[in-house]
């Protein structure tokens, strides 16, 4: 059994990607392992100007925020596609803690309203993960045309064809996991 967190990266007003991360949280919470929603919306952190381990008085949602990617196993980063890359929230809490991303399995989840999926956003999100230590788990989530693959409940149009889907994804993020433990043990 695996503890993951999955981190919704966007913030804005309508956001589509949330809706898979509803989707892997809930397949995640019935595949007997357990999923923490780390919604961005929700903690509506103020851009950082130092990392958490330099700050003298962090707010209690960042050192909640950090407790909890510090206690999963693996991170799961959903993230939609702005112009070619990925929200500055997100970025924003990569930053926050970046020796607690070094060697932590991490798979990426993108999404957009097109038909490419954020395939542009991969390239970008990746560059500053591999900077920081983090291992990047090499296969991904791409949910092309978002705001008709899944509801706003992220239950999924096409319930067969995402559960495949995503019963790939999860199994390599939890290769990773499997195999970080057996090297730390």
């Amino acid at each position: 059994m695996s503890h993951i967190a999955i981190i919704s990266a966007s913030v804005r007003e309508g956001r589509k990607s949330h809706r898979v991360a509803l989707h892997l949280e809930r397949t995640i919470n019935a595949s007997g392992n357990t999923a923490d929603m780390l919604d961005l919306n929700a903690f509506a952190f103020p851009i950082f100007n130092e990392r958490l381990k330099f700050q003298k008085n962090p707010a209690p949602a960042t050192v909640d925020f950090a407790d909890r990617v510090r206690k999963a196993e693996g991170v799961i980063i959903v993230t939609p596609e702005y112009n070619g890359s990925f929200p500055a929230s997100l970025k924003n809490v990569i930053d926050l803690m970046t020796d607690d991303w070094k060697g932590r399995p991490v798979s990426i989840c993108t999404a957009s309203g097109g038909a490419f999926a954020g395939t542009q956003v991969m390239v970008e999100l990746v560059f500053p993960l591999w900077k920081i230590k983090t291992w990047v788990v090499p296969s991904s989530m791409q949910v092309p045309k978002v705001q008709e693959a899944f509801d706003e409940a992220g239950n999924p149009a096409d319930a067969e064809g995402w559960a495949k889907r995503t019963k790939v994804f999860l199994d390599d993020l939890g290769w990773a996991i499997e195999a970080k433990r057996r090297m730390e043990g």
